[in-house]
């Protein structure tokens, strides 16, 4: 768990009111926002083996939410086998968030109860607190982790202005509550550290091996920065201009949201510029939707699905041996792997299946 330790030390800094980001601590930089040290500092007061203890199972515990919510967005009450081969398919992003302690299976679970919560603005009875609550969580997760932010855009498609007001309210006000630790030039300073501490260590990691965002995946493929940057520019504009067409397609059906809600799952780590693989936990849900329309493609787009789905599962390193994990990793097989899987949810909405 040596990232929850990075986290850890964190937040004994944040308690001495010590800056958090610090060149000497070289790979194992802290890099998320101050406010996200908070959610560590109660965790830094106990000795180091309790505090991982606890986050273990606060991982195990986000994962069982998001498994549950799936179920429920889903409205399956049976097919056990399904969640269990969607647990299989996404294992090692699971048991490598485990073992290195990250917090996407949190993040997971934040964003998906949120994605529940937006089917159950529908109920006029419950609109208000359930668009506030949504909100709330919203802002929470883009606090804790800014990849978040991709629902932003969608937000002013669906015109969730009372969900924007709630979220940015909270989004503000979490960039000035660590001032308690600093007072506020101090905060302020922290922030700028920040701000130059993932300028700096980005650009060199935008070619490693794990990473598998669009961004990364060109610079692998082309070898120069310039031309990745221009062509991830054109493909983002291209998804924009598809995820209008899925939301207008999907306007007045009150599940729309489950499928919304499941390709921004995927495209936050293929359009973060560090889109680490396990950071794929997070399409769970895409995964459970295509699983459970599987006889719903044609017997060619099937087979296709099935072959994507057993290449995601497959590609272990201890499966593929160190040479040819790298070769694969170098490829960007991972990330074709998820880009095929949007694909598979995009006909979906245009066959008005979701």
């Amino acid at each position: 768990m040596v990232d929850f330790e990075v986290n850890y030390t964190a937040g004994q800094r944040l308690n001495r009111g010590e800056t958090l980001y610090r060149i000497e601590d070289e790979h194992y930089q802290f890099k998320y926002s101050p406010f996200s040290a908070i959610l560590y500092l109660p965790l830094s007061i106990l000795p180091l083996p309790a505090a991982k203890g606890i986050w273990f199972f606060l991982i195990i515990a986000s994962v069982a939410v998001l498994v549950y919510l799936s179920r429920r967005l889903l409205q399956i009450r049976d097919k056990p086998w399904l969640t269990l081969l969607a647990l299989l398919i996404l294992a090692r992003y699971f048991l490598r968030e485990l073992q290195l302690g990250q917090i996407n299976a949190l993040i997971a679970m934040l964003l998906i109860f949120m994605v529940w919560l937006m089917i159950q603005e529908d109920d006029s009875s419950r609109a208000l607190k359930a668009t506030s609550w949504t909100g709330l969580l919203w802002g929470l997760a883009v606090a804790l982790k800014p990849y978040a932010l991709i629902f932003f855009p969608y937000f002013i498609l669906k015109r969730k202005w009372d969900l924007l007001i709630w979220g940015w309210t909270f989004l503000i006000l979490s960039l000035f509550i660590p001032s308690i630790f600093y007072g506020l030039k101090g905060n302020i300073r922290v922030l700028q550290e920040w701000v130059t501490s993932l300028s700096r260590s980005t650009p060199h990691l935008l070619d490693s091996q794990d990473n598998i965002s669009l961004l990364g995946c060109l610079m692998k493929w082309t070898g120069n920065r310039t031309v990745s940057i221009s062509v991830f520019i054109a493909v983002v504009l291209g998804l924009a201009a598809l995820l209008l067409s899925l939301v207008l397609k999907g306007r007045g059906r009150r599940e729309a949201p489950v499928l919304d809600g499941a390709l921004l799952f995927i495209l936050i780590p293929l359009l973060s510029p560090l889109g680490w693989d396990y950071t794929l936990l997070i399409s769970f849900l895409g995964v459970m939707i295509v699983l459970h329309h599987l006889d719903d493609f044609s017997p060619f787009l099937r087979g296709l699905l099935i072959l994507n789905l057993a290449v995601i599962a497959l590609s272990l390193y201890d499966l593929l041996g160190k040479e040819a994990y790298a070769r694969f990793m170098s490829w960007s097989v991972i990330t074709v792997n998820f880009f095929l899987l949007l694909a598979y949810l995009t006909v979906l909405r245009f066959k008005s299946i979701r």
